[in-house]
């Protein structure tokens, strides 16, 4: 069993930054790949970064191309995502996810376990 949570958001302006953190207890995170996920009130989840067991691959929506970068820290068991150049429509509560090896990296029900969420504000 692996316990995800997340933390880092909050209030930003729009061109600003956050750095949102994804730490696991319970079990090393480092044989597992992450995802990083958003939920806007009244939409469905959606993919935003995953990164692979050992940090080798990463995927990024088409969004957030540019602006976010997901990286890992196995000794810390802890998987970031750096998110700059924040715009408005970023404003979602944000998820980490794990599995082993998702199915679909980009697909929620890929995943075993998920952090409870972090909200993530960005004022224009």
């Amino acid at each position: 069993q692996v316990q995800l949570v997340e933390s880092g958001g909050g209030l930003v302006q729009a061109g600003g930054s956050l750095r949102l953190s994804c730490a696991a207890s319970g079990r090393s995170l480092g044989s597992s790949a992450v995802g990083w996920f958003r939920q806007a009130p009244g939409k469905e989840r959606e993919f935003v970064a995953g990164v692979t067991w050992n940090g080798g691959r990463t995927a990024y929506a088409d969004s957030v191309k540019g602006r976010f970068t997901i990286s890992r820290d196995n000794a810390k068991n802890t998987v970031y995502l750096q998110m700059n150049n924040l715009k408005p429509e970023d404003t979602a509560v944000y998820y980490c996810a794990s599995a082993p090896i998702p199915r679909n990296s980009r697909i929620p029900d890929s995943y075993d376990y998920w952090g409870q969420g972090t909200q993530v504000t960005v004022s224009s």
